[in-house]
């Protein structure tokens, strides 16, 4: 998010397998836990409470953040994700869904460890969390994401869903840039102030 840079301090993070991180060949490395150790890690280093912003698999592994981690964060935003599935059968439909599509996008297959759906601790914690949290949809993605974004809302005693016409899952990287920073910006700025 770069447009955020004039504004804030931001480190993207690369989750194990992705962007400029290491690949390890080894799939047991890939997991919830090991991710948000990580996090935890960066987290501390910082030193001043922090807002993760996360899109897709990230806006799901800062939801379990703050399920796992209570009050570690000032605020989440979550872009275009989903809180993972209480019913086994639909977990394992999408961690099906998740390896088929590994080389449709040319991700190696050990990599997608770490977007299978082992447990539904985020789903069974969403009313425990008070972080405040901005949901983010897009208007052109997935049906499902939108669905998902409404159940976060209506779940999360403090989350408010923006849907961004004609929003794709990337809109982040692509057509709504500028929208979805100045929508980052306006609720970061709204956040209670740091003691």
């Amino acid at each position: 998010m770069s447009l955020l840079e004039d504004r804030y301090t931001v480190i993207a993070v690369d989750l194990l397998g992705h962007g400029g991180s290491p690949v390890p060949a080894d799939p047991s490395e890939y997991t919830r836990d090991g991710a948000l150790a990580d996090l935890d890690d960066l987290l501390a280093e910082l030193g001043v409470p922090a807002v993760l912003v996360g899109h897709s698999l990230g806006g799901y592994f800062a939801l379990a953040h703050a399920a796992t981690r209570p009050g570690r964060v000032r605020g989440i935003v979550v872009e275009n994700t989903g809180p993972g599935y209480r019913d086994p059968v639909k977990r394992e439909r999408w961690n099906d869904r998740t390896r088929r599509n590994a080389a449709r996008f040319d991700v190696p297959l050990q990599v997608t460890e770490l977007n299978l759906q082992h447990d539904s601790v985020v789903m069974d914690r969403l009313d425990d969390i008070t972080t405040p949290t901005l949901v983010l949809a897009g208007g052109d993605d997935r049906p499902e994401y939108i669905g998902a974004g409404q159940y976060l809302e209506r779940k999360m005693p403090d989350a408010h869903l923006v849907v961004v016409d004609g929003g794709g899952h990337s809109m982040h990287d692509a057509t709504h840039a500028d929208h979805v920073a100045d929508l980052i910006a306006g609720f970061v700025a709204g956040l209670p102030p740091v003691d």
